[in-house]
C-alpha cells in the first residue's frame, strides 16, 4: 500500500535523487533495481507513517480496512492450521505473522533489504518470529509444490514489469488446490492523480494507457516505478497461469471510516472504489 507521503528526515526521493516524472517502457530488471532501492529508502518513513495502521501482527488487506479475519479469503480459519503459506511483497511481514498465530507455517519474501530489516526487529519484539526470504516474486526461490496458500496485501504485483511471470511462479509454488490471493490498486484509480481531496475525482489519463509511471533522477535512472495492468489483463494474466479467478473484491469504504491514506480517502471510496482483491486457486 502507497507510502508517498513522506517522512522522517530525508525523504526517499531526496535519497535517490528524483529529480523528474517520465512516462516510458521500463523492463524487468531496471523495475526491479528502481524498487527495490525505492523500498530501502522510504522503509522507516513508511513504517514511521503506517505501522500503526498495518500493525504488527495483524491481516490487513487494504486501506478500507478488510481484515482477513474478517473476510476469510484465504479460507475457513480453522483450516490455516498447518497449512504452508507463502506472502508475497510482506513488507514489515504483519500479515506473515498473524498467519502464524493461526496455526499456519507461513513465509514473508519481499524485495528490499530494508524492508525485511524491519520485520526482523518486529520479530523479536513481538516474539512471532516467521522466517524471511529476500528475493523477487518474478522468479520465486522455491521448489514445485512447496505451499498450500499464497497471499500479497499490494505487495509486489503493481511493481513489476511482467505480472504474468508472477502469476505463473505463484501457480508453480502451490500445490493442486492451492488458493491464491492478491490486493492490488484498483485499475480504475489509474484514471485520476494520486490525491485523496477533490483534485482527484478528475479524470486526468486514460484507463488504456499502460505506460508505467516513473520517476527518474538527473541521469535519467528510474528511482521509483509502478506499473498499470486493467482489469481484464489481470484476470488474463491469472487465466493464462492455470489458475482459476473465483471471486474478485471491490472493498467498499466503510461508513464512519476517516482514514486517509496515500491516494485513498473517504471523499474517493464513497465514489468509486480504491482496491481489487483477486481470490485465485490452482485446479
Amino acid at each position: 500500500m502507497d507510502g508517498r507521503e513522506s517522512a522522517v528526515g530525508p525523504s526517499a526521493e531526496q535519497l535517490l535523487g528524483t529529480a523528474a516524472v517520465a512516462r516510458r517502457p521500463v523492463g524487468s530488471g531496471e523495475s526491479q533495481r528502481a524498487s527495490r532501492a525505492w523500498w530501502d529508502a522510504d522503509a522507516d518513513d513508511y513504517l514511521t507513517e503506517h505501522g500503526a495502521d498495518i500493525g504488527d501482527v495483524d491481516f490487513v488487506w487494504c486501506p478500507e480496512g478488510l481484515r482477513e479475519a474478517d473476510a476469510h479469503l484465504l479460507g475457513d480459519p480453522a483450516d490455516l492450521a498447518g497449512r504452508r503459506v507463502l506472502e508475497v511483497g510482506c513488507g514489515s511481514a504483519p500479515c506473515t505473522r498473524w498467519l502464524a498465530t493461526q496455526g499456519a507455517r507461513p513465509v514473508g519474501l519481499d524485495l528490499s533489504g530494508g524492508m525485511l530489516r524491519h520485520a526482523d526487529r518486529i520479530n523479536a519484539a513481538t516474539g512471532v518470529v516467521v522466517p524471511l526470504v529476500q528475493a523477487g516474486a518474478e522468479r520465486l526461490p522455491f521448489a514445485d509444490g512447496t505451499f498450500d496458500l499464497a497471499c500479497s496485501a499490494f505487495g509486489a504485483v503493481p511493481f513489476v514489469a511482467e505480472p504474468e511471470r508472477v502469476m505463473r511462479e505463484v501457480a508453480r509454488v502451490l500445490r493442486p488446490g492451492g488458493r491464491w490471493v492478491f490486493a492490488v490498486n484498483h485499475p480504475m484509480r489509474w484514471m485520476f492523480s494520486d490525491d485523496p481531496g477533490p483534485d482527484g475525482l478528475t479524470v486526468t489519463q486514460s484507463y488504456f494507457d499502460r505506460t508505467p509511471y516513473v520517476e527518474i533522477d538527473a541521469a535519467g535512472v528510474p528511482t521509483y516505478v509502478e506499473h498499470h495492468r486493467t482489469l481484464g489483463d489481470r484476470i488474463r494474466d491469472v487465466v493464462a497461469a492455470g489458475l482459476v479467478l473465483d471471486d474478485l473484491v471491490e472493498p467498499e469504504w466503510p461508513e464512519g471510516r476517516e482514514t486517509v491514506w496515500g491516494q485513498w480517502s473517504p471523499l474517493r471510496g464513497a465514489l468509486f472504489p480504491g482496491t481489487a482483491i483477486f481470490v485465485c486457486r490452482r485446479p
